[in-house]
């Protein structure tokens, strides 16, 4: 027995509005790193940047767009990419 019942009109609703979400974050990085309060070296713009990206492909889900999802996937990829590449440039330092 399931105490909360889903239906698809309720799924579909949660994941635009995760999408829209995204969108938020995405409207939020660009607003702090222009204003200066986050700058584009730092990882926490590419956490910001990874999380929005991942909360439009939910959307994405529902509502499905090629060219959204090749610019999503290229946001996932290239974040990880820089936030690796900062991990391993703090490990770097740290050693020395």
């Amino acid at each position: 027995m399931t105490l909360i019942e889903f239906t698809q009109t309720d799924i579909d609703l949660a994941c635009r509005a995760i999408g829209l979400i995204g969108f938020s974050l995405y409207v939020i990085g660009f607003l702090l790193l222009s204003t200066g309060k986050i700058e584009s070296s730092k990882i926490a713009y590419f956490l910001l940047t990874l999380t929005a990206a991942l909360c439009v492909m939910i959307s994405l889900t529902v509502d499905f767009n090629l060219s959204s999802a090749l610019i999503q996937l290229f946001y996932v990829l290239f974040s990880l990419c820089a936030i690796a590449l900062r991990l391993r440039k703090s490990d770097v330092e740290n050693a020395t």
